[in-house]
């Protein structure tokens, strides 16, 4: 069955680049959804989907964009029309995957309606801002990012050995046979981890995996966090091993590791099973040594690696967050419980390690206790996170959950 790419771009101010693209693209087999994002006009060909689409779709037309001569108003729009359009036509079956080019204002348009797909479906922005901080365009979606090297602006024997290039990319992936294999019927977990805690992970989800279970582990670190919210609001998993909330430390602290203020909601809210602990809330992340901010030079630090340095949480902070968890559990409308390993939150938290400090641990106990909902189960332990007696009774309890 021949496959379909939509192409997603300003053809008014680079129809020339696009018309290569679509060209090359046919070259491989497959058929082209042309998506046009310009207010300018239509370009050389005419589009399958036409910006007046778009813009009607964002929330205006295209006469007052063209008019108004507002380039963040048109872009925003168009933005906004791109994300509503491309879920759209890929939930109508339109399309396989997506492709689309330009700079930074490109970039912005075409990866919105990128991220708006689901997980697996194929996506590359060819851009200038490809080798720069990308985190605004990817987001927690999978988007392939590949360096324009030039300009997508006008074509010459760099550019069009690229956009060759990224037709050959998109064409190979919306071509590649979907793979399967005997675990793709097994129910999926979602696990957070970091170094801090990886024994303890590791020996709960080979617990879950005996029972049949498929465990998906995301790293901590802001983005993991991001992705796994992101993924549980989107109904991937059957229940959630929360084991390590390090990121709600950045975000209470101005860390480097803040997956942002809606951490901890998506299980609850989509009444997901979950086992939470306080695993590694007793760290802030920093970046090396002289990134730390200038209030924070007289806290306890350790130096994780040479790129990583540990800020000690306080009292205060761990009362916070003490707080925050229990108003964010408060909203679960499935079953859930918190663990909480007294014996140490982390690798270096627990009795002659640089990070014990059992009054900081038990201000976030007595904050959670005195805010949460009296029907959520807290379970006190006096072992460490890693020890795997701990990281068994935190398994054990999601699989009973998810027995019920």
């Amino acid at each position: 069955m021949t496959k379909t790419v939509a192409v997603i771009g300003a053809f008014d101010s680079k129809g020339q680049e696009f018309a290569f693209l679509k060209s090359e693209i046919e070259k491989h087999g497959c058929q082209t959804l042309m998506i046009n994002v310009g207010v300018l006009g239509e370009g050389p060909f005419k589009a399958d989907i036409s910006a007046e689409k778009i813009a009607l779709a964002g929330g205006s037309n295209l006469q007052k964009l063209a008019a108004d001569k507002d380039r963040g108003i048109a872009m925003e729009v168009m933005t906004r029309g791109a994300a509503i359009i491309a879920k759209q036509l890929y939930d109508e079956g339109k399309f396989d995957g997506v492709i689309s080019m330009g700079g930074s204002g490109g970039a912005v348009v075409g990866t919105s309606a990128m991220r708006a797909l689901p997980v697996g479906v194929p996506k590359l922005m060819v851009t200038t801002v490809a080798s720069g901080e990308t985190s605004a365009y990817v987001g927690t979606t999978d988007i392939t990012m590949m360096p324009s090297i030039v300009d997508v602006s006008g074509l010459n024997r760099i550019s069009r050995s690229i956009f060759a290039n990224a037709a050959g990319a998109i064409s190979g992936m919306v071509n590649v046979e979907k793979v399967k294999s005997t675990s793709d019927e097994k129910p999926l977990i979602a696990a957070t981890m970091f170094g801090n805690t990886t024994r303890a992970v590791d020996h709960a989800r080979k617990i879950m995996e005996d029972k049949g279970y498929e465990v998906l582990v995301f790293h901590a670190t802001g983005t993991g966090g991001r992705t796994m919210e992101m993924l549980v609001d989107n109904g991937y998993f059957s229940g959630v091993l929360d084991i390590t909330t390090t990121e709600w430390a950045d975000e209470v602290c101005g860390g480097v590791l803040s997956a942002g203020n809606t951490r901890l909601e998506a299980a609850a809210k989509a009444g997901v099973p979950q086992v939470v602990t306080p695993a590694c809330i007793d760290m802030c992340n920093f970046w090396a040594p002289d990134t730390i901010p200038a209030q924070f030079k007289d806290r306890l630090l350790y130096k994780w690696n040479p790129n990583i340095t540990l800020m000690r949480t306080t009292p205060e902070e761990n009362t916070r967050m003490g707080e925050i968890f229990a108003e964010k559990l408060n909203m679960a409308k499935g079953p859930v419980a918190v663990f909480i390993p007294m014996g140490g939150f982390s690798e270096v938290d627990f009795p002659e390690k640089p990070f014990w400090w059992p009054e900081a641990n038990q201000a976030f106990v007595d904050a959670l206790k005195k805010n949460l909902r009296p029907d959520i189960q807290v379970v006190m332990s006096d072992k460490d996170v890693n020890d795997p007696e701990f990281s068994g009774m935190v398994a054990d309890k999601l699989i009973e959950f998810l027995k019920k």
